[in-house]
């Protein structure tokens, strides 16, 4: 299990470095739209699309690492008020929602990069072709679900999950928040 954990962490975090540099390009090539247009007035169109692209490479691959850490939006007020057993069915409910969502977008990633490859789709940049955007989100989908489900399995296995935001004791968040 542990090497199983260190697999998708490793994969969480490449997947996270992924997207921050994704960020930083897309704002590079943002200031270079501008400086374009405005100080040069040269515009250059395809970079708003190479943009668009980039803001979903970094939605699609900063998912797993915000699973991983538990960054997501929760209601960490509620879980840290019902009990442990409680809280632990509810987290679990969570990964495994979030395991359904993954595993649902992966199979639509697969289906997209599918039938783009078959008909040629291309991108309005010359020599891109469609399949290298939507493979972006088999991608990002297939390290959301492994997170997902090996958190859903340490929580089966009655342990917390790796990660799990914890205070100063080693208590998980939600156990500070009881007074145990």
């Amino acid at each position: 299990m542990r090497a199983l954990e260190r697999l998708s962490a490793l994969a969480a975090r490449l997947a996270g470095a992924v997207a921050s540099l994704a960020t930083v390009l897309c704002l590079a090539l943002i200031c270079w739209s501008v400086a374009a247009r405005y100080l040069f007035g040269a515009p250059q169109p395809w970079i708003d699309k190479a943009a668009g692209w980039l803001v979903v490479a970094l939605v699609l691959l900063g998912a797993p690492e915000a699973q991983r850490r538990f960054e997501h939006i929760g209601v960490d007020i509620a879980v840290g008020r019902i009990g442990p057993r409680l809280a632990r069915l509810a987290r679990l409910l969570g990964v495994v929602s979030v395991a359904a969502v993954a595993a649902i977008l992966l199979d639509a990633g697969l289906e997209a990069v599918a039938f783009s490859r078959l008909v040629g789709l291309m991108t309005d940049i010359e020599g891109v072709p469609q399949w290298w955007i939507h493979a972006l989100l088999p991608i990002g989908a297939s390290v959301l679900l492994l997170v997902a489900l090996v958190q859903a399995l340490a929580l089966l296995a009655g342990r917390e999950p790796p990660c799990l935001p914890h205070d100063e004791d080693g208590l998980p968040r939600d156990s500070l928040a009881r007074g145990e």
